[in-house]
């Protein structure tokens, strides 16, 4: 079954402080699954790289090969409709207190019925208020 993978979860991947054993069982899950991420994941990941990168905490080569492997994994990307997406994500957003990029991998569950996996603890407290099941280590 896919589902719908945030940030937090993929970045953990690249910096090993962040691991845990649930961030490396969710991308256990990526060899026999899929997911799928809101178009702003991309922005999300490299955003996190470069900061890192002016930070001195990574390599401009370990950014790269942390994309190139990104791009090996079964990760689909679910681009947003505007004008539509950008009220469901307003509602979205006003109805948890989330920000609209967390609120963005919420409504992608929500509209999929795909599981969540995030290490946010308001966007899992949002996801269970909503009924949607968070992926489990």
């Amino acid at each position: 079954m896919a589902f719908v993978l945030d940030a937090s979860v993929t970045m953990a991947w690249c910096f090993k402080s962040e691991q845990s054993t649930y961030t490396e069982a969710v991308l256990d899950r990526l060899a026999t699954e899929s997911a799928i991420v809101p178009a702003i994941w991309p922005l999300e990941v490299v955003n996190v790289l470069l900061v890192a990168e002016r930070r001195k905490v990574l390599s401009s080569a370990s950014a790269e090969a942390f994309l190139e492997t990104l791009s090996e994994l079964p990760i689909a990307i679910s681009w947003f409709n505007w004008p539509n997406g950008a009220e469901i994500l307003l509602l979205r957003g006003r109805s948890t207190g989330l920000t609209a990029y967390d609120a963005a991998y919420l409504e992608l569950a929500v509209r999929l019925g795909y599981p969540l996996a995030t290490r946010d603890r308001k966007l899992q407290a949002a996801a269970e208020q909503l009924g949607v099941a968070l992926v489990e280590s």
